[in-house]
């Protein structure tokens, strides 16, 4: 079964086309600016790299163009749209509609455009992706894989808000929680490295990229996320302002008389590092190599990066009385020694854990990094977001056909 993934965002397609009988990926890219000057496709097909300067005027020519590319003799893996079995979604958020993946038909559109107004920015590209999918190829079966749904597992206690819960009843404002289809496939991951059952471990995953949560994991399921009703509560990003106190926004409006919108621009593309260093970096990399060079504003502003995360990880420890496992992940995550070494030597020896510094200093590897002798196992873990999605349009898919079969 040969399945495609399709990610869109508001002037962006990401694509991968995965074999699953090897779950190799046959070849990826992303499709960028579209409906802005300066619109391509940049595809990956092995070791080529190919690009396609086109004017792509909407997502449907966007992914209309990535079919002709993967279908392409010279660009392309297929030779033709048949031998594509189904296509999976990323869809941002379910709200409470969607604790796992589904077949798309009109129904799951419609309540995914009614979660709509929970995702203003993510939700719309991405039924404009579906849409265009299904309208050009319209013969296999579309599957939604929503990033909230891992995090519906979370209880009342950790997913309510202490406000007037009327407003819960009224507009569902709630813990939410993103980034779900990377915690689910660490977590995974980090039992079979371990040899242990997943139902067995009580893990913390930290997806550590410009976007940044970690996630409680208790057996399986999580139990608690540091992203909140929207991306952006929790850590320090490398634009979000993460946790601040609510009071803040109204003292700035009043302050600055900043609208609404303005507001949430602050908090959200001029916040986080970006405010830290003065509107210098929101690349974690070069605020980095200023932290090592000990400039102190890119030092300071890694401090406090840092703290957050060993904060989140010394509550999400609590609320499982206990931790077997942490894994780093995502862009961060897995490419910066400095700052796993730091999180660990600085914030969590109480929990007994040792650094292998040699383990450590490694990027985009899979493995422990923590000594042997260590209380509590610290691990580096790829995530593999396409490869969830493709998993589990593939299950969708081959239960659909078995029970068509059956009846």
């Amino acid at each position: 079964m040969k399945i495609l993934v399709v990610n869109c965002g508001s002037s962006s397609i990401k694509y991968q086309l995965l074999d699953m009988k090897n779950e190799l990926v046959l070849a990826k890219g992303i499709v960028e600016r579209i409906g802005i000057d300066g619109s391509r496709l940049k595809h990956k097909k092995g070791k080529e790299k190919i690009t396609i300067e086109k004017v792509i005027s909407n997502h449907k020519e966007g992914l209309d163009l990535v079919i002709k590319t993967l279908t392409d003799k010279e660009t392309g893996v297929i030779e033709n749209i048949n031998e594509i079995d189904a296509v999976g979604h990323r869809v941002v958020h379910g709200g409470e509609l969607f604790a796992s993946s589904v077949l798309i038909d009109d129904r799951v559109i419609k309540e995914i455009e009614a979660n709509a107004f929970l995702a203003p920015l993510h939700n719309p590209p991405n039924i404009q992706g579906i849409k265009a999918a299904m309208e050009l190829l319209p013969d296999v079966p579309h599957v939604a894989v929503f990033d909230t749904a891992f995090h519906q597992s979370m209880p009342e206690k950790a997913y309510l808000y202490a406000i007037p819960k009327e407003y819960y009843r009224k507009y569902k404002i709630r813990r939410y929680g993103f980034h779900g289809t990377s915690h689910r496939y660490v977590a995974a991951r980090v039992a079979e490295i371990l040899g242990k059952p997943l139902n067995e471990l009580k893990i913390i995953t930290a997806h550590i990229g410009n976007g940044a949560s970690i996630a409680a994991i208790d057996r399986g399921r999580s139990v608690d996320t540091s992203m909140g009703f929207t991306p952006l509560e929790g850590l320090v990003m490398g634009t979000r302002s993460g946790d601040i106190d609510p009071a803040i926004v109204v003292f700035l409006q009043e302050q600055e008389g900043l609208t609404p919108k303005e507001i949430n621009d602050l908090l959200n593309k001029k916040s986080g590092m970006l405010g830290l260093t003065d509107g210098k970096y929101s690349d974690m990399r070069e605020i980095e190599e200023g932290a090592i060079a000990n400039d102190p504003v890119c030092k300071l502003a890694h401090d406090i990066y840092e703290y957050r995360i060993a904060k989140y990880i010394g509550a999400y420890t609590a609320a499982m009385n206990g931790v077997d496992a942490i894994a780093f992940t995502a862009g961060v995550g897995e490419n910066s020694p400095y700052l796993r070494e730091n999180v660990v030597k600085k914030y969590l020896g109480y929990l007994g854990i040792t650094l292998d510094e040699k383990a450590n200093d490694c990027k985009s590897c899979e493995k422990i990094i923590s000594t042997p002798d260590s209380k509590v196992k610290v691990l580096i873990v790829p995530t593999n977001e396409e490869l969830v999605i493709a998993r589990d349009t593939k299950e969708i898919v081959e239960k659909g056909i078995k029970e068509l079969k059956l009846w």
